[in-house]
């Protein structure tokens, strides 16, 4: 006979990271649908360095998610 194995609290547990994950992810849409609250006038080459480091980021969580890039089987 097996026990079957209670797992409330890590379901509970995860329900929250995923909230917080929601929270970030509809917050970093607003920023930028606002282009990130830069006007086209002050753009520089300071701001497409942030970006780019901004997406460097979401690729290593995205290439985790998803297994690709060098989290690949």
């Amino acid at each position: 006979m097996s026990k079957r194995t209670d797992n409330t609290a890590a379901t509970a547990a995860l329900v929250a990271k995923k909230a917080e994950i929601d929270t970030m992810i509809e917050r970093l849409r607003a920023l930028s649908d606002e282009h990130f609250n830069w006007s086209p006038d002050e753009i520089n080459w300071g701001h497409v360095g942030t970006l780019g480091h901004y997406a460097e980021l979401l690729k290593r969580i995205t290439d985790s998610a998803f297994k690709e890039g060098e989290h690949a089987d």
